[in-house]
This record gives structure tokens, C-alpha cells and sequence, in this order.
């Protein structure tokens, strides 16, 4: 049949040479599968159709199939899929990356803290619907497509284009070929578990694959004469080869579709079936080595593919012209929303109405949204009006409210510590969080946290923490008199604070705040040679002002941008348990930035410092240095060299520098060295210009998991003949 069909159709095209305009050129449909990873074959056939000189006149496809035919079919060629294939990070596609950089500073310490997040409703641990809500692959359909954002009707496309999805409420086929094309291409290829399904008009849609991964007859009713179709589906695997849940799910729905693809390829008159048997769905990171095979299969059926050409004239398929990804939003439109109002939507996407923006501001506005996990669904999409776009966002509000969250962690100040947090979203009004840490372990500590976020407004939270922790420290920190030849005292330290503040963006980048804080501190000591052991019983009144930023890509590892910490403490009043308070003020600046200087290497730059105001300030509040691994609490500062909290004064300047190389992937080699003067009044003369008074190295080694990173330090200072060896596990809390 196959064999007959090119007979005839080089036979109407001879006679087309001699007869153009009374002559019907057959026309010619491409099927692409689906196939995840594998769907790169359909790249690397592309090219070998290009290259025979054939003019493709209609498209359909399923998942991968979908994407490469759907982009296809816009406008780009196969050399423009290939670059976009290679330049494109799979990696993010699975986990559905949101940049560090997109998220509030609330959501970088969520993201930082917690190694397990379950959504709790009605008293019961739920589990996500999905690996990925799939917002990553949506961002890169809408950029890709970007020039082709106004077409509602994909017959309209330079290739008229079809795709299939699931409606999974009824087990039946949809196809797509209306409607915005980034939503057709995440609809089609949603792969259940791993990718949320998809709403549109009302229907809930996950992978095309289910129902018909492979759409012959929906193009052949579209008019194709001739068919090319490319098969990339897997054979059925053995038993010993069904190891994990993934390869299950993929032999469920394999069962079926093997048996169709029989009928199918029968009726197909070009049949490429690429060698990927020992690929998997997800093996992204084949991507050149799939492509390479797609060509191969390609050049197998060279000859039958040739005769499809226009010998006259063939076809040679331009490459895309790029628009500029300039912008004009003339309204932002969106669905009613019960719980954020629109400062809230606005302060996230950071743009108002008739703004002109770059489509990369579109994109970082959309991840500022999905990053607060309120929205279980975003889709957006720019619908013309006159010179601009209109902005049409439809979110659905989350309907989990709770979330049990969890955290492991150890290091040498605080020791071993197991983490459990519970959030709720919308306790009291719209836009507020409340969240309450509960750090069980060697010394409980809480964290409790409420915030209100009103975007472009003022925003208004409060915050109540309890630290406590048992150590040698140096003896600095005590008002005491002690044995000159004693240089550190074992405290036991607590720290209750509670504080209010209203805060807002400034330039769009900067978080500004100010606010009141209540200050309890219970430090004493057994080692005192003295009846009583209580060093500190104060509570203390102060007001403050901040002002932060933060675009590192990893709080951890980072690779690139960098942040700005800045705040000012006024403490006022004090029940004065030692007698010796007086009003003081303490002022501090922490920054830092991250760049690559090889492929897996980088360089993390950092310099802080901070001073007192005022006639005498509390010693319990002096800038602390020495150890590795904690957060930091008050003004105790990490610094390598030195044991942990062992040098003090009321200022002091520190700078420091790390090289990281990434041996291999999630893997880290580090070399870090700090410098510092530290002293009380140390910027009261030039003295702090000089070359620093104390100084620290390390050698460490970093991997990041599931828990946060797990870091082995050995770190040594020529000020000392000791050297330390830290471990630190878990994100820090």
C-alpha cells in the first residue's frame, strides 16, 4: 500500500512538472509520538526532511510529539529545535524550577529550611497531586511561542497543527487546534504522576498518550494524502527490567498503545521507527545522542523520502525571524479571587497596566506567583489590543490550606535537632501566612511567624523566637569580673524574642521594614566562681530598621548574583538586671555576591561589619565570632579558624572568600578564608584599615540531598596552633 501511494504520488509529480496549474500536489502529514526524553528523534528526523527538500503541509502530534510538532508547525526549523533542545536545562523540567530569585523572602526561608512538605486537611496527611505542577514547562511553551501568542486557530499556524491530551474525568481523546498554543502543548504532554493535569474549557486534560499516542487518522481527515510518521515509543519490557514505579507506569500504558501502533504503521506511508531501546522517557540528558538516532532511522527511508520532494523546486523551510520580547500590557485581567486581593497579584508580578515590559519580566512575574504555593493552577496568556497585549490570568486559588512540614539538622553549636512546622494560609484575613517551628532535639527552640503580604502596600508581620543553647564561649560576653587566665566560661544561653514589623518593596528589588521588638535574655553560667550563676536576666525594648536583597540562585551553593543585608537596632529600655544598661544603638551591613569563573567553578565574595553608638553597649549583644554550621542568632557570627563564639567586641570588620568546584553533579570541593578585626571602638581610630588581626581557612567538602546540604569542614588559623573539624547536616535552623 505504502509502495503504491509513492508510485502514484511521483507520478502526479512528474506530470505536475509539465502541468502546475491544472495538477493537485498531494499533500503531506507528519505524525510525531509521543515518548518523553525519545521525542528528540523527531528532531533529528526533521532534518533529514529538510534536507530531502520536502514541504511538510500538515502537523499532528502527541506529548513530545506534540511539543517538537507544535513548534515545528509555529515557525521554527530543525536546526533552530536542535539549539533549543541543547540549551534547554531538563533537570528544571522535572522538579518545575522556580528561580531562588522569583521568590519572597519568606518563600527563599521556606524553600531553605524545610526537607519535606505534606498538605494537612481535615486532620489528615495528604500527599501532592504530582512531582511537578508543570509551571516550568508552561513559562518555556509561552517564550518559545511567544510570536505566535495571537493565533487562536492552529490551522492558522505557518503549518496548520493538531495535538492530542486526555480528558481524564472521561478516558477520552481531545484534540487540540484552537485555543493558545503554550496550553495545547502542556495539555498534551502532562504526564500523569508526574506532571499536574492541565484545565481548559472546563476539562481536566493530562498526556495525549493515554488515549492515541500517535494521530494518523486526525490528519488524515485534515486533508494529508501522504503520511510520514515517526514512531517512538518503547517495546514492552521484562520483568527484571520493571524495577521502579516510573518504568510500571510507562508498561501500563504501553500495553495498549503497542497493539494500535501495529494498525498504525501499517497505514503509514513512511514509517520511522528511531533505535531508542535502551533510552528512557526521561533521559534528557541524551538529548544530542536521541537526536543523532532520529536521523539515522531518517536516512534508513532516505529513498522513499526523497521521492516526496519537488524535484523542480524544493523546499527549503526558512528559519524563524525572533520578534523582540518587548512588551506592552495594557490591562492585567484576572479571574475573582476570594483570598488575595489585587495589590497582592500586582506586588507579585511587580508591573501594573499599561507597562512595557520584556517578556522576561512577564515570565519572573508569573514565578513570583507560582512561588507562594497559594495557586494550584496559573495560566496566562496575551490577547491583542490595539498596540499592546492584554495580560488574561486565570489562578485558582489552592484548596490546601495546611501544610505539616519537616527538618533535620545538626551542628556543633546547637546540636542534633528534628524540625516540625505547621502552616496555614488565610487564618485570619487575605494574603496572611501563619507558621510555628517546633525544633525538638539537644536545646528546644520555636519559631512562630504570622504575616499579612500586601504586595505593592505595606505589609505587617510578627515574629516570636526562642534559642537556647549550651557552650564554651569566650568570657567577653559575660560583664563579670573573671580569673584573667580563664579565656572561655561554659553559659547556658536563652533568647526570647518577639517582634512586630510593617514592611514594603522599594524599587521594585529592595524589602524595607521597621518595627518594635521585646527582647528576654536568660544567660547564666556554672563555672563562675561566684554564689550566683546568672550572668543575664534582662528584657529589652528596642525599635529597628532593615533593608534586604537576595538574588543568589542557592542560599547554599551558590552560582551566581548576589544580596544585601543592612539593619539598624535602637535598644531603648531595659528592666536592667545588671545595672549597667544605657541607651545604645548597633548598626550592621552583611553582602555578597557569587560568579562562575570556570564551568564548575565559583567564587563567593563576602564582606560584613558592624559597630555600637551609645555610652557603653550590652556585652550579651557584641558581635561574637568563631565555628561553622549555625544560623545565627543576635550578632553571633560563623568564622573559620576559631572554635565557636571565641573572639568578641562591640565592631568589627570581616571579609571573606570561597572557591567552589563542583566535582560532579550535586558534589562540592571548597576553599574558603576569612580575615577580621574585631575589638570594642575598633572604627574610633584608622586601626581597622590595617591588616586584619585574625584570620581563618577551610577545607571542605559539600553534598546537597533530599535534607538540605551535608558538609564536612576542616578548618585552621596561624593565630592558632588548634584546628577544628565541623560537620553540619541539614538546612541550617
Amino acid at each position: 500500500m505504502r509502495k503504491f501511494a509513492l508510485f502514484v504520488f511521483s507520478l502526479v509529480t512528474y506530470q505536475a512538472s509539465f502541468s502546475q496549474d491544472t495538477v493537485k500536489k498531494p499533500k503531506i502529514g507528519l505524525v510525531l509520538s509521543g515518548g518523553g526524553a525519545k521525542g528528540f528523534a523527531h528532531v533529528g528526523v526533521l532534518k533529514v526532511i529538510e534536507q530531502a527538500g520536502i514541504k511538510i503541509d500538515y502537523i499532528g502530534g502527541t506529548s513530545m510529539g506534540a511539543v517538537v510538532g507544535g513548534l515545528y508547525a509555529s515557525g521554527y526549523n530543525a536546526a533552530q529545535l536542535d539549539s533549543i533542545v541543547s540549551t534547554t536545562n531538563f533537570d528544571n523540567l522535572l522538579i518545575d524550577y522556580v528561580p531562588r530569585s522569583s521568590k519572597s523572602f519568606y518563600e527563599k526561608r521556606n524553600d531553605d529550611l524545610y526537607a519535606l512538605v505534606l498538605p494537612f486537611n481535615n486532620f489528615k496527611i495528604g500527599v501532592p497531586q504530582s512531582l511537578s505542577k508543570g509551571m516550568f514547562n508552561y513559562n518555556l511553551f509561552n517564550k518559545l511561542t511567544l510570536h505566535a501568542r495571537h493565533v487562536r486557530d492552529f490551522n492558522q499556524l505557518p503549518i496548520p497543527f493538531l495535538c492530542i491530551a486526555t480528558d481524564i474525568e472521561i478516558g477520552k481523546q481531545v484534540v487540540l487546534d484552537k485555543g493558545v498554543l503554550a496550553q495545547a502543548l502542556t495539555a498534551s504532554s502532562a504526564l500523569p504522576s508526574v506532571f499536574s493535569p492541565v484545565i481548559l474549557d472546563g476539562k481536566l486534560l493530562v498526556d495525549g498518550g493515554v488515549n492515541n499516542n500517535y494521530p494518523i487518522e486526525e490528519i488524515r481527515n485534515l486533508g494529508a494524502d501522504i503520511i510520514i510518521g515517526v514512531d517512538v515509543q518503547s517495546g514492552l519490557r521484562d520483568k527484571d527490567q520493571l524495577q521502579d514505579a516510573t518504568k510500571i507506569l510507562f508498561q501500563i500504558n504501553n500495553l495498549q498503545m503497542i497493539e494500535k501502533m501495529d494498525g498504525n504503521a501499517k497505514n503509514t506511508d513512511v514509517y520511522i521507527k528511531p533505535d531508542i531501546k535502551n533510552i528512557g522517557a526521561v533521559s534528557f540528558e541524551k538529548a544530542k545522542e536521541i537526536i543523532q538516532r532520529g536521523e539515522e532511522a531518517a536516512f534508513t527511508v532516505y529513498e522513499d523520502l526523497d521521492k516526496l520532494a519537488d524535484k523542480t523546486n524544493p523546499y527549503q523551510k526558512p528559519k524563524l525571524k525572533i520578534e523582540s520580547d518587548s512588551l506592552y500590557i495594557i490591562n492585567i485581567i484576572y479571574n475573582n479571587l476570594v483570598h488575595y486581593s489585587k495589590a497582592y497579584i500586582e506586588g507579585k508580578l511587580k508591573f501594573q497596566s499599561c507597562s512595557k515590559i520584556r517578556y522576561k519580566d512577564l515570565e519572573t512575574g508569573i514565578n513570583n506567583i507560582d512561588a507562594t504555593h497559594n495557586f494550584g493552577t496559573v495560566i496566562y496568556s496575551l490577547e491583542p489590543n490595539g498596540e499592546g497585549d492584554d495580560l488574561i490570568l486565570n489562578l485558582i486559588e489552592n484548596p490546601v490550606k495546611t501544610y505539616l512540614k519537616f527538618g533535620l539538622h545538626y551542628d556543633g553549636l546547637y546540636k542534633s535537632a528534628l524540625l516540625v512546622n505547621i502552616t496555614n494560609k488565610n487564618t485570619l484575613f487575605k494574603n496572611d501566612v501563619a507558621s510555628f517551628d517546633l525544633i525538638i532535639g539537644d536545646n528546644v527552640r520555636y519559631n512562630l511567624d504570622y504575616y499579612i503580604d500586601n504586595g505593592y502596600n505595606l505589609s505587617v508581620g510578627f515574629k516570636s523566637q526562642l534559642n537556647q543553647f549550651n557552650k564554651n564561649v569566650t568570657k567577653e560576653i559575660s560583664s563579670l569580673s573573671i580569673d584573667p587566665s580563664v579565656n572561655s566560661i561554659s553559659i547556658n544561653f536563652l533568647d526570647l524574642t518577639n517582634q512586630l514589623y510593617f514592611q514594603s518593596i522599594f524599587a521594585q528589588k529592595f524589602l524595607i521594614g521597621l518595627g518594635l521588638e521585646y527582647k528576654y535574655l536568660n544567660i547564666s553560667s556554672n563555672t563562675i566562681a561566684n554564689s550566683n550563676p546568672v550572668i543575664d536576666r534582662s528584657k529589652y525594648g528596642s525599635v529597628f530598621a532593615y533593608m534586604k536583597y537576595d538574588s543568589f540562585d542557592s542560599q547554599y551553593f551558590p552560582k551566581k548574583g548576589w544580596y544585601f543585608n543592612g539593619e539598624i537596632h535602637n535598644y531603648l529600655l531595659s528592666t536592667n538586671y545588671t545595672g549597667e544598661f544605657n541607651p545604645f544603638l548597633i548598626a550592621k551591613v552583611d553582602t555578597g555576591i557569587a560568579f562562575k569563573i570556570l564551568k564548575k567553578a565559583t567564587v563567593k565574595i563576602q564582606t560584613e561589619g558592624g559597630f555600637s553608638i551609645g555610652e557603653k553597649s550590652v556585652p550579651y549583644f557584641d558581635f561574637v565570632l568563631g565555628g561553622f554550621g549555625f544560623i545565627p542568632v543576635n550578632n553571633f557570627k560563623p568564622f573559620y579558624g576559631y572554635n565557636f563564639l571565641s573572639i568578641a567586641g562591640d565592631s568589627y570588620l570581616k571579609s571573606s572568600v570561597t572557591i567552589d568546584y563542583e566535582i560532579f553533579r550535586k558534589n562540592h570541593l571548597n576553599f574558603s578564608a576569612n580575615y577580621a578585626n574585631i575589638e570594642n571602638n575598633l572604627f574610633d581610630s584608622l586601626d581597622w584599615i590595617t591588616l586584619p588581626k585574625y584570620s581563618g581557612y577551610a577545607l571542605g567538602y559539600g553534598l546537597e540531598t533530599i535534607i538540605g546540604p551535608v558538609e564536612v569542614k576542616y578548618s585552621w588559623s596561624p593565630e592558632t596552633s588548634k584546628g577544628f573539624t565541623w560537620f553540619s547536616i541539614g538546612f541550617w535552623f
